[in-house]
């Protein structure tokens, strides 16, 4: 299965694209024979070409019909959304290179001025309360983890207060934490309070932004029972936490407090982008189906027709497409 068609290795220079040798092998051979049936393609191949296809399919390289048909798509359409998917881990990685920087230069350097410890879990918390009463302007949150709290979070009277009051707040959850059926209803009613919301897989750390003015980061210990935290004055590390915050924002797929009420046809509905915005997150189709409250075949029947709206062969490329269209 290694005969190179002519012309092919010359037109897509696949060993300069992200694929291991023997997937690029199996593309290759698949650029030359498909549409082929799996069983005939797999007749001939060894067990490292069949993990290579295993693995061309999961990525949509490669696309099987019902009929058990190998189809090939284009390298450029094929990598798209590898590419978007690198391009967001590099903007993550960016960010918190950066915040670590700042976190390393105020321990070690002479930044230690603009940084205080707070200890304890109660400390902790009654500083996080104290710095949403002051913000004159906008409180900006990371959410990952319950450090903070003994129960399921809950919009707390000085966030409602301060709601009334037009503060601005706008938080982003890490999407593992929505996997609680409680945590989602209550992130849910931080929205319909005026909260605005968004969530992405994994967040580096837990943090509070009071305007531009303080910040504080979660510290949990080692025990998982307390937690201490830095708070972080003026200063270009609080600078680099705000880039941080905004990154993930970007990032993020929103989080809406209710269903929609509309058409079903008038794509997409605020159900389709909460489908979506919890399909970005990673959460199964059971928490999905939790959430939407619909069994995990309508889940499953929603996503598939979401995909041959939008062209998508995965669930990845799905939130590729809904993002270009701007539906998240």
């Amino acid at each position: 299965m290694r005969t190179e068609p002519s012309g092919v290795a010359s037109a897509l220079e696949l060993a300069s694209i992200p694929l291991t040798p023997d997937a690029a092998d199996v593309y290759r051979d698949l650029l030359r024979m498909a549409p082929v049936a799996q069983r005939e393609f797999l007749s001939t191949a060894s067990p490292r070409d069949a993990r290579a296809l295993a693995g061309l399919l999961t990525s949509g390289a490669v696309h099987r019909d019902t009929a058990g048909v190998l189809h090939v798509r284009p390298p450029r359409s094929a990598l798209e959304s590898w590419a978007a998917q690198r391009e967001m881990e590099a903007a993550q990685a960016r960010a918190v290179a950066e915040t670590l920087s700042g976190l390393y230069t105020a321990v070690h350097g002479t930044g230690a001025a603009f940084v205080e410890v707070i200890e304890g879990k109660d400390a902790v918390r009654e500083l996080f309360r104290q710095l949403q009463a002051g913000a004159g302007t906008e409180v900006r949150g990371l959410e990952r983890g319950p450090y903070l709290r003994d129960t399921t979070r809950v919009p707390e009277e000085v966030q409602y207060d301060a709601l009334r009051r037009g503060l601005r707040y706008r938080c982003v959850y890490e999407g593992e934490l929505l996997h609680d059926e409680a945590m989602l209803a209550a992130v849910r009613a931080a929205v319909g309070a005026g909260e605005q919301a968004r969530v992405f897989p994994e967040l580096p750390l837990k943090m509070m932004l009071a305007d531009n003015d303080r910040g504080l980061i979660i510290l949990p210990r080692a025990s998982g029972d307390d937690a201490d935290a830095m708070l972080v004055h003026r200063s270009r590390l609080l600078d680099g936490l705000s880039e941080l915050f905004e990154v993930f924002w970007r990032l993020g797929a929103p989080i809406h407090a209710t269903t929609d009420t509309a058409q079903p046809d008038a794509e997409p509905t605020a159900t389709t982008q909460r489908l979506l915005a919890l399909l970005t997150a990673g959460l199964t189709d059971e928490a999905i189906a939790r959430d939407l409250g619909i069994s995990n075949r309508t889940v499953h029947r929603r996503v598939s027709r979401l995909q041959e709206l939008l062209g998508a062969r995965s669930r990845f490329q799905l939130g590729v497409q809904a993002t270009r269209r701007g539906w998240l």
